[in-house]
């Protein structure tokens, strides 16, 4: 038997500085490029590497957005993903860490059982590091962020290194759980042509506000975090910058032995 997984993914804007509404203090997503969030492609590829450890395996993803985000979903259909779970309806739009946790992890538990849940670290856009966890909280399961290596996974449990900053720390783990995995763990890997054409014939699955959601726990009424004020810093005045001459160094030491390049 292998193991199902669900990949959370986003889509996030290419350039924040020119489509923040400064009025609501929310982005302005309508004006804006987008792309896959950089770190969930690696969580994306962190679950492709475990089925091809175990066959068996299934990788779902889960992204919430507008309809558009279908196209990251696809992405992903690429690379290898079984199946997509889009999650979107306007009542979801401003939502916190807390809202956002909320819905996903509501959707997880709509869609199946899964024995594992992998986010990337942050998202360019908001760039907290928080919802994995919040979604662990929401699902109440043992979340363990800051992954590096994958050393061992099976039905039962699973064996990673995790990077604390100053040490590595090595943590056994029964499934199910959930973990965010930086960016470095696996290099992602490039869409097949195979993969990218039967993406675009393969079908999206939807969840919209009518798919068992508390409807107080969502979008700007399910979340505590106001934003006061958002501004746009003013730059400084330029300063001079000054320009000093080559200096070519004719004598170079190495190793306390003085040795002329010249030679």
């Amino acid at each position: 038997m292998g193991l199902k997984m669900a990949i959370c993914v986003k889509q996030v804007p290419n350039n924040q500085d020119k489509g923040m509404d400064f009025q609501t203090g929310n982005l302005d997503r309508k004006t804006l490029g987008v792309t896959t969030n950089p770190y969930d492609l690696v969580a994306v590829e962190t679950g492709l590497q475990i089925k091809d450890r175990l066959p068996d395996s299934h990788v779902d993803v889960f992204s919430m957005g507008p309809k558009r985000a279908e196209k990251t979903i696809k992405e992903c259909y690429a690379l290898g993903a079984d199946d997509g779970y889009l999650i979107s309806d306007k009542a979801f739009s401003g939502s916190d860490v807390l809202a956002t946790a909320y819905t996903i992890a509501k959707s997880i538990e709509i869609a199946d059982d899964y024995d594992l849940i992998i986010c990337g670290k942050q998202t360019t856009d908001g760039d907290t590091g928080q919802v994995g966890a919040s979604i662990s909280v929401r699902l109440d399961v043992p979340y363990i962020g800051n992954v590096c290596e994958i050393v061992e996974i099976n039905e039962a449990y699973i064996i990673v290194r995790q990077d604390l900053g100053t040490k590595i720390q090595t943590i056994k783990c029964q499934l199910p759980c959930l973990i965010a995995v930086e960016k470095d763990i696996y290099i992602s890997r490039l869409a097949s042509l195979k993969l990218k054409i039967q993406a675009k014939k393969k079908e999206i699955n939807h969840f919209s506000l009518s798919s068992h959601y508390d409807h107080k726990s969502i979008g700007i009424k399910g979340s505590p975090t106001k934003v006061s004020k958002v501004y746009s810093k003013k730059l400084m005045a330029k300063n001079n910058v000054l320009s000093v001459p080559l200096v070519e160094v004719k004598n170079i030491i190495y190793n306390g032995l003085g040795i002329n390049n010249d030679e």
